[in-house]
């Protein structure tokens, strides 16, 4: 069994020091973590994805999804496979 965690940021540049501090909290039971985002022109997009496949208890997960949910300008899905 998996636990996913997928994140859509849509502004990117104003909360993602807020996201890393997340994700540096819970930086133990994270064991993928893959960041998307396109370039624009000359400069970096404002959108992106993360990918986070976590190690630990469902109820640990939900703890970093509830702070990450909270941020204005991410939407977050929880998924166990």
């Amino acid at each position: 069994m998996a636990n996913i965690l997928i994140l859509s940021v849509e502004k990117r540049n104003s909360c993602a020091v807020k996201i890393q501090e997340a994700l540096t909290s819970s930086g133990c039971e994270i064991r993928t973590s893959l960041g998307i985002h396109d370039s624009c022109s000359d400069s970096c997009c404002d959108k992106g994805l993360i990918i986070l496949e976590t190690l630990s208890e469902e109820n640990l997960i939900k703890s970093l999804f509830a702070k990450l949910e909270t941020l204005d300008g991410v939407k977050a899905k929880f998924v166990i496979i």
